[in-house]
């Protein structure tokens, strides 16, 4: 099989000749320790050091098709002001925050001043950064990647964004959580014009491309569940998701949508298979029951990750216990093992390298390294 018949298949729960080989990437200071260990010094990134010197499976993927849905022009990150040990940064995001210098150690940042704190700092953001007709969403070679992705050999996957992490970052968790309350029209207007402006982007593709998988990024849960209420995410979230799935699928062939979700994630499971996103990443370990999921959805949902990282800090006995019962959730198939999250810097690199060559063995592909 190829990559490409080989992830469909897997998501599907179908017989494949061995499951795909992805993972998660890890800190900067997870690298900066493996310099230390064998990893060469110059593989810095911190998702293709792994890929490359692991030789994932996606280290042999093309382009993809891509539209830019999110904000445009995106904020651009830059240190503000320098005090002592601390820098006051604006973010991603465009948040003002405190944090810690670079090599002074690892921290929360400690937020100032967030993009959106006003009804006009919104129509600021709206009308400059997310309006859809702004020609820099569209990339110049975007009728090329259209045609390559019939014939691709490799997943077609492309990045459809965000309807609650976006604003939840662009806000704060603590003023978006309390707008649900305070003012829900309001809550409900960004959202409206959040779908409205992919609808309008996402248009472009349709007839034009086959999307094997697109993927969104949420992070709307904690270690004991949704931060939004079922029946807000029902009302508001479902109806808009629907709009955009059904768009990707009628006019993209697209089968599967992925959700990037930390925590506990089992109220939104079956609302989210509803509407036709119907991929489960990266299923937490310390706060999802992946076991459950698989139970209750079986094929409908397929599940990726799931790979405790405690064990990887432990040792080689723990890794093997750990690759010992995830061996039930390959059995019952459409699962892709993979760390729970970034590989953390107290992982050693000699630990990783042997869970690597352990979950090789247990998905069926030969374990390489090096270059």
């Amino acid at each position: 099989m190829n990559h490409r018949e080989r992830h469909l298949a897997v998501l599907r729960g179908e017989p494949v000749d061995r499951v795909p080989d992805f993972e998660f990437g890890a800190w900067t200071e997870t690298i900066a320790r493996w310099h230390n260990e064998g990893l060469p010094a110059d593989l810095t990134h911190e998702d293709n050091a792994i890929r490359d010197w692991f030789h994932l499976d996606d280290e042999e993927f093309g382009p993809s098709p891509y539209v830019n849905i999110g904000a445009c022009p995106g904020f651009q990150a830059k240190v503000l002001e320098s005090k002592g040990d601390y820098d006051i940064v604006l973010d991603w995001d465009g948040a003002t925050c405190e944090q810690m210098k670079p090599g002074r150690g690892v921290s929360i940042p400690r937020y100032l001043r967030f993009a959106i704190e006003t009804k006009e700092d919104w129509k600021k953001m709206r009308d400059e950064r997310l309006d859809w007709r702004n020609p820099d969403r569209i990339p110049k070679e975007l009728e090329e990647l259209c045609k390559k992705s019939f014939t691709a050999d490799y997943p077609v996957t492309m990045y459809t964004g965000s309807m609650y992490g976006w604003l939840r970052n662009w806000m704060g968790v603590e003023n978006f959580s309390m707008l649900f309350l305070e003012d829900p029209e309001w809550v409900e207007e960004m959202m409206e014009h959040l779908t409205q402006l992919a609808e309008k982007v996402l248009a472009k593709l349709a007839g034009k491309c086959k999307i094997d998988r697109m993927d969104w990024w949420e992070d709307m849960c904690y270690k004991d569940g949704s931060l939004l209420s079922p029946a807000m995410f029902k009302e508001l979230m479902m109806p808009r998701y629907k709009r955009i799935t059904s768009l990707l699928r009628d006019g993209c062939g697209c089968e599967f949508n992925m959700v990037d979700c930390d925590g506990k994630i089992h109220q939104l499971v079956g609302l989210w298979q509803e509407v036709g996103i119907n991929v489960m990443f990266p299923l937490e370990a310390a706060h999802t029951d992946a076991f459950k999921i698989s139970e209750l959805y079986g094929k409908k949902v397929a599940l990726r990750g799931y790979v405790d990282k405690i064990p990887l800090i432990k040792g080689p006995e723990a890794i093997d216990r750990e690759i010992e019962k995830l061996k039930r959730l390959m059995k019952a198939g459409n699962f892709i093992p993979h760390v729970d999250h970034r590989v953390p810097p107290d992982v050693s690199f000699e630990n990783y390298r042997h869970y690597r060559r352990k979950k090789c063995e247990m998905i069926g592909k030969p374990y390489r390294e090096g270059r």
